[in-house]
C-alpha cells in the first residue's frame, strides 16, 4: 500500500516526459536557455571558463568572443548541454595581467551569455609555497586574535554580578551582529548560485538544519554532564558547553570567512592590505571575548582555553585553502547558513542561561544588559566598516 502511490506517480510522470504536453503547448517559441559561468580561471594556455546550463531547454555552444573578437575554443565534454549540464570551455585567449577581459557565449540559436573579468590575474595553483600563505593569512586574521580575546579571561574572573551581566550581554550583541552579518554575505553569495539550486533556499534551510543540530549537541553534552556528575548541574557543565557551543558557532562563521577571502584571492577581487588585515584582527578578536564570557566565574584551566581557541580560529584557515583553490558559491551559501544557524542557537542558549535566575523581561531592563547588547553591535559594527 505504501508503494502504490510511488507507482502511480511513476508512470504519471513517464506520460508526461512521452508526450510532451507542454512543448506542443509552446508550439514554434524559441527554447528558454541560460547558461551561468560557475568559474573562470585563468594560466598561461589562456583562459578556461566552466559553463552550467541552468535554463529547462538544451543549449549548443556555437560561439566565443574574447573582447568582442570571435575566438577558437574547445569544449569538454562536446555537444549539448542538457539541464543542469556542466562543460569546460578552453580558450587559448593571450590575457593580459591587470587588465579587464570580457567574455561572450553565443548559442546556436544566437543569444548571448556575458562573463567580466574584472582585473586578470593568473589563478593559484595548488602547492607548497601558496598553502603557506593562505595558511599565514588565515592565523592573523583568524587563529592570533580569537587568541589575544582569550586574554580577557583573568579580567572577567574579577568582575561583579553587574559586570558580568553587561559582558554576557555584550557577548550576545556580539554574535547578532555576526547572524546578520553570516546572512548577509549567505544572501550575496546566493545571487551567484544557478536559479536551479535556488541558493536563497538553500541558505535558509542551511541555517535551520544547522540550528537544530547545535541544540541537540549542546542537548547531548549536558546529558553526558548530568550522566558523569549523577546530578543536573548549572555551574561548570553548563556554562563549558555554552562557551564550547560558541566556539563552535564561530568557527564555522570563520570557514565561511575564510573561503570569502580564499576565493577574493584565487578571483583577484581582494587587494588584501594592511588596513584590511587590521580590520579582520579588530573585528576577530571580540570573537575570543565571547567565547569566554560564560566562564568568567570559573576556573578553566589554560589547555581547554587553547582548544576552544583553536575551534574557533582555526578553521579560518581551513576556509582559505578551499576558498582559494576549490571555491563554489553554492558551498560558500551552505557554509555561511550553517554558521549563522550555529551562531542564533547559541544566542539562544547564552539569554536562557542569563534568565535562569531571572526572567526575561526583568533581565532586559536591566541597565547593564542594555548597555551590553549595545556596546556589542557598535563594536562589531566598527571594527567591521575596516573590513568593507
Amino acid at each position: 500500500m505504501a508503494l502504490l502511490p510511488l507507482v502511480a506517480l511513476a508512470v504519471l510522470l513517464l506520460v508526461i516526459v512521452r508526450l510532451d504536453p507542454a512543448g506542443k503547448l509552446r508550439g514554434n517559441v524559441p527554447p528558454v536557455e541560460k547558461l551561468v559561468f560557475e568559474k573562470v580561471t585563468l594560466d598561461e594556455k589562456g583562459i578556461s571558463a566552466r559553463v552550467l546550463n541552468d535554463g529547462p531547454d538544451a543549449v549548443t555552444i556555437a560561439q566565443v568572443m574574447v573582447d568582442d573578437a570571435y575566438w577558437a575554443f574547445t569544449q569538454e565534454p562536446a555537444g549539448q548541454l542538457r539541464h543542469l549540464g556542466a562543460a569546460t570551455l578552453r580558450i587559448p585567449y593571450p590575457w593580459v595581467e591587470g587588465e579587464a577581459h570580457a567574455l561572450r557565449l553565443v548559442s546556436r540559436n544566437g543569444l548571448t551569455f556575458d562573463h567580466t573579468i574584472e582585473v586578470a590575474v593568473a589563478t593559484p595553483k595548488p602547492g607548497g609555497r601558496l598553502l603557506g600563505i593562505f595558511a599565514l593569512i588565515g592565523l592573523y586574521v583568524g587563529v592570533l586574535p580569537v587568541a589575544i580575546g582569550l586574554l580577557w579571561y583573568p579580567l572577567l574572573k574579577r568582575l561583579g554580578r553587574r559586570g558580568l551581566d553587561f559582558v554576557l550581554a555584550l557577548t550576545v550583541g556580539l554574535l547578532v551582529f555576526l547572524f546578520v552579518d553570516a546572512l548577509h554575505e549567505g544572501s550575496e553569495a546566493a545571487e551567484a548560485v544557478p536559479g536551479s539550486f535556488q541558493g536563497t533556499v538553500l541558505l535558509v534551510f542551511a541555517a535551520l538544519a544547522a540550528y537544530l543540530a547545535i541544540d541537540g549537541f549542546g542537548a547531548w553534552l549536558r546529558g553526558r554532564s548530568v550522566g558523569a556528575s549523577g546530578a543536573a548541574s548549572d555551574g561548570l557543565g553548563s556554562r563549558a558547553v555554552v562557551a564550547l557551543l560558541i566556539a563552535i558557532g564561530i568557527g564555522l562563521h570563520n570557514f565561511g570567512e575564510g573561503l570569502a577571502i580564499g576565493a577574493a584571492f584565487a578571483l583577484g577581487e581582494l587587494a588584501f592590505g594592511t588596513l584590511l588585515m587590521l580590520g579582520f584582527t579588530l573585528h576577530n578578536t571580540t570573537e575570543g571575548l565571547a567565547i569566554v564570557a560564560p566562564l568568567a566565574t570559573e576556573r578553566v584551566p589554560l589547555p581547554r582555553l587553547l582548544l576552544l581557541g583553536a575551534i574557533a580560529g582555526l578553521p579560518t584557515i581551513a576556509g582559505a585553502w578551499l576558498g582559494g583553490f576549490l571555491y563554489s558559491p553554492l558551498w560558500a551559501v551552505v557554509f555561511l547558513g550553517v554558521g549563522a544557524g550555529a551562531i542564533a542557537q547559541v544566542v539562544v542558549q547564552i539569554t536562557k542561561s542569563m534568565a535562569r535566575e531571572r526572567g526575561l523581561g526583568e533581565l532586559l531592563r536591566s541597565a547593564p544588559v542594555a548597555w551590553g547588547l549595545l556596546a556589542g553591535v557598535v563594536v562589531m559594527y566598527a571594527t567591521g566598516t575596516l573590513v568593507g
